[in-house]
């Protein structure tokens, strides 16, 4: 099983699928800790930590969403 997730991982679409990975996940958390000043996770228990990031990243939703709008409203 290992040798087969190695040739799946070194196939032209293991390499491009891991390429795109990394580039939408960075830019995303990158907005968030930089732009936004989020560095820590402030609250305790697997719950509490689920619903602080679901609010974080509801709210750059809102964000993109809001800008979006903005954009079409000017054009």
């Amino acid at each position: 099983m290992h040798e087969e997730v190695l040739r799946n991982l070194g196939s032209d679409l293991g390499i491009r699928l891991r390429m795109n990975r990394s580039i939408q996940a960075e830019g995303t958390f990158g907005v968030v800790k930089r732009d936004r000043g989020y560095r820590r996770i402030r609250r305790r228990g697997l719950e509490k930590v689920k619903l602080e990031l679901l609010l974080v990243a509801v709210g750059h939703n809102l964000y993109k969403f809001h800008n979006k709008r903005k954009r079409l409203q000017a054009a």
